[in-house]
């Protein structure tokens, strides 16, 4: 390995280790922070076995950095996950996931017939297949001005550059440790490296900002935001009045862009204007918010308590009724079903409705 490529290597891993010392006092009590942690040491390790010379390591140095570098796909999907879903929580196939190209990793140490290569490649390319699909999927609900346009540069450069190595490495077996693709490969990982770590400093994307529920929307600046005032405050207003008159909320099909239109303003205008003032990161939770409030209403109206549940719901504008429960139990701590009883049937037992649950337009709350 030539004095250039071993700097460029080395450059490359300190870098992602400075980017972990950075936020190392929130690995304990932020997941981003975790799994971001956890994607840039599998990162590390893949500079380390992908440079020259690395099969001549002791096998029982090579094996656990083989295995931490061969579950990357996997862990890219959880942090794609967790950076661009506001309500991700890690689930049990997640663990499966990493723990099924670890496992298949550790067998390949022993030897790696065709079937076992073809297995991994096909794993590893599914995961990187559901980060994208994570990345791209909530661009247009997405009220995160820096978020929506790292979806697209993220999406597009890591997992193409995943994909490249994992289509040379089928098609020409032990590549990535001879010249030049080794050379060129660790100068791809120091530009990608330095590039990302530049975007993320530049639009102060916080790893360790806490992630929380749609209920306690939160924008994602932490410093105070003045009250609106001028155009702003008119636009505000503006918007106040079409939600709670209008009711475009009841439409299914309601987007960012639709409601622009109705305002007159430019999209980027309205999605600052509902994340900074109002504190939402998510247009769907600003919606869902609407719908909640009347559908909590009608549940504790004695008028309507012959009303079925889902034809309150779908007047309000939910699109079907596994969304609604989801919701609405995120929102008030109750199904449905036992909200209308909490209120109609008297159960002084019964949760209390959250502050939250109750709020149906405080632009001066930050969450």
């Amino acid at each position: 390995m030539s004095t250039l490529e071993a700097a460029l290597r080395g450059g490359a891993i300190a870098i992602l280790l400075l980017t972990v010392g950075l936020h190392a006092r929130d690995l304990l009590t932020n997941r981003l922070s975790r799994y971001s942690a956890l994607l840039q040491f599998c990162a590390a390790a893949f500079i380390v076995e992908s440079s020259p010379g690395f099969d001549a390591l002791d096998l029982r140095w090579r094996m656990p950095i083989h295995i931490v570098s061969s579950s990357a796909p996997a862990v890219f999907w959880i942090v794609s996950a967790a950076l661009f879903n506001d309500e991700f929580r890690a689930r049990w196939y997640h663990a499966l996931a990493w723990l099924g190209l670890a496992t298949l990793a550790w067998r390949q140490m022993f030897g790696s017939p065709p079937a076992l290569v073809a297995a991994y490649d096909a794993l590893a390319l599914l995961f990187v297949l559901f980060a994208v699909w994570h990345a791209l999927a909530g661009r247009g609900t997405d009220l995160v001005e820096w978020r929506r346009r790292l979806r697209v540069e993220y999406a597009v450069c890591v997992a193409l550059y995943i994909i490249v190595i994992i289509v040379a490495q089928w098609i020409w077996p032990g590549i990535l440790g001879r010249a030049p693709f080794s050379l060129i490969n660790a100068i791809v990982l120091v530009g990608l490296f330095f590039l990302f770590s530049l975007r993320l400093t530049k639009d102060r994307l916080a790893l360790d900002a806490p992630r929380v529920s749609s209920a306690q929307a939160r924008t994602d600046d932490p410093r105070p935001v003045p009250p609106a005032t001028g155009p702003e405050a008119a636009l505000l207003e503006a918007l106040r009045r079409l939600m709670e008159n209008g009711k475009p909320y009841r439409e299914d099909a309601l987007s960012i862009a639709s409601l622009s239109r109705s305002l007159g303003v430019q999209e980027y205008r309205l999605r600052r204007l509902i994340n900074r003032q109002l504190g939402h990161r998510n247009f769907s939770a600003f919606v869902n918010g609407y719908r909640l409030t009347e559908v909590t209403a009608a549940l504790a109206d004695r008028d309507q308590a012959e009303v079925p549940i889902l034809t309150i719901a779908l007047d309000a504008g939910f699109g079907s009724i596994g969304p609604f429960n989801r919701a609405f139990k995120n929102h008030t701590g109750l199904t449905p079903t036992e909200y209308r009883r909490a209120h109609l049937g008297g159960l002084e037992s019964a949760s209390p409705l959250p502050e939250s649950a109750s709020r149906s337009w405080n632009p001066a709350s930050r969450g």
